[in-house]
């Protein structure tokens, strides 16, 4: 890794990762000489899926070769810390940030600022969520699968097995 890598940091609580996700992880691997792929643990959110479950679910997306990454310059790492004490620690110049709505704007420029405030040197990126991702949310595709409803068109057929083995279980 030279000096001048763009590393990019992409933080997310992929609870499960969708479509959505794998799109801005696909974009941003085009922008950046290293993508990290940072995997919250988050417990306040209550994730349905360990950190453990997550990462690998992520780390499969990502190396699964109809996605077009085949995990070349991206990486998946938990993190459980401030993103901003993260992204130093592994020496990234950004953070990238899916936007799809304008309701996600106000937040996320918000946390830009805080950020920036926090470290000048790590600039936040903001990419758009392509159209037909832009309604996909995890949470959504967690209640729609929770209630039998279909969900493929919205995560890879992997996260569908996963989370119908997870309901299942649950309701046990």
């Amino acid at each position: 890794m030279a000096a001048s890598d763009r590393i990019g940091v992409y933080p997310g609580t992929f609870d499960p990762i969708t479509n959505g996700h794998l799109d801005i992880i696909r974009r941003a691997s085009r922008v950046v000489d290293r993508l990290i792929v940072a995997v919250s643990t988050n417990a306040g959110k209550g994730p349905l899926f360990s950190i453990e479950e997550r990462v690998g679910l992520v780390k499969e997306e990502i190396k699964d070769p109809q996605n077009g990454l085949n995990g070349g310059n991206v990486q998946v790492v938990p993190f459980d810390n401030l993103l901003i004490q993260f992204a130093a620690s592994v020496k990234a110049t950004f953070i990238i940030r899916g936007l799809r709505a304008v309701s996600d704007f106000e937040y996320e420029f918000q946390m830009a600022g805080m950020n920036a405030r926090l470290d000048p040197a790590i600039e936040t990126v903001f990419l758009m969520a392509s159209e037909r991702h832009q309604f996909i949310s995890s949470r959504f595709v967690k209640e729609i699968g929770k209630l039998g409803g279909e969900i493929s068109q919205f995560v890879s057929p992997r996260v569908v097995q996963t989370l119908k083995r997870k309901f299942a279980e649950t309701q046990d």
